[in-house]
């Protein structure tokens, strides 16, 4: 399957950096349209053989989420793109794309069709896959985040881009609170219990709550923009935090949630 990996992975960088180059020109619209959705479909079919070919779902090691987030990533910057017609939002989803497709190339997983008891849960895949959407989208509002602060500096207007933050944050914050909700329906089936601390539940719940506090700000407190963009970026670090970085924590070396290898 890792020679597949390969073919399927070149097609998708092949294609995204066209992509990447024709979004910088007026003229070439529909190369970056046809280029984008190539390289979505080719890594698509991948992971749909990879499902196939593991008989599992693929969603058990950090590389076989990395392989979900480029998807979604460069689904939903294609999205806002098409939307709002932003190209650094889409040069940025692609670039971001590109990135964990070569991380999982350099560092591969070994694929095996084991799955511990505690994963073979109807909760599992829906758990997963909705927090993979929410991390996609909330990585894209950090980047409005950083055009705002760019904004700030150059004296320019920044409703615009707060507005359409608001609306990216919105729809990723729905979904990690669906995440939330899925893994305390999971927890109770597998350990019996909906919360227990453990230092990724922990983590999620901090991530989720500054979020939260990005929202309330924007709808109940009049306050510096710049403070609202600062939240808006510094949460998606704490989100890469909770994503891949608690691996690295003492505390975090018995918790069930690290990703296995």
């Amino acid at each position: 399957m890792w020679q597949l990996f390969e073919i399927f992975a070149f097609l998708s960088l092949a294609m995204w950096f066209i992509a990447l180059l024709s979004c910088l020109s007026k003229r070439a619209e529909s190369i970056t349209n046809i280029t984008t959705l190539s390289g979505i479909l080719s890594l698509g079919i991948f992971i749909g053989l990879l499902w196939n070919s593991l008989e599992r779902p693929p969603l058990r090691t950090l590389g076989e989420t990395r392989l979900w987030y480029s998807f979604f990533l460069a689904i939903c910057g294609y999205l806002i793109y098409r939307r709002w017609k932003i190209k650094l939002m889409l040069a940025y989803s692609l670039g971001m794309a590109i990135l964990f497709l070569l991380l999982n190339y350099l560092h591969p997983d070994i694929h095996n069709k084991a799955l511990m008891p505690a994963l073979q849960s109807v909760w599992f895949v829906p758990h997963v896959i909705v927090y993979m959407i929410a991390y996609a989208l909330l990585g894209l509002s950090a980047l409005f985040g950083l055009m705002g602060w760019i904004a700030i500096y150059k004296g320019k207007t920044t409703e615009g881009i707060l507005l359409k933050a608001d609306n990216v944050v919105y729809i990723g914050f729905g979904f990690l609170s669906l995440g939330l909700i899925f893994g305390a329906l999971w927890a109770k089936e597998a350990w019996g219990h909906y919360w227990t601390w453990d230092p990724k539940e922990t983590w999620a719940f901090i991530t989720w709550a500054i979020y939260l506090i990005f929202i309330h700000y924007r709808l109940h407190i009049e306050t510096s923009r710049k403070r609202v963009f600062t939240i808006l970026m510094g949460a998606f670090v704490v989100l890469l935090i909770c994503w891949f970085g608690i691996q690295y924590l003492p505390a975090a070396q018995n918790s069930v949630h690290v990703y296995t290898n």
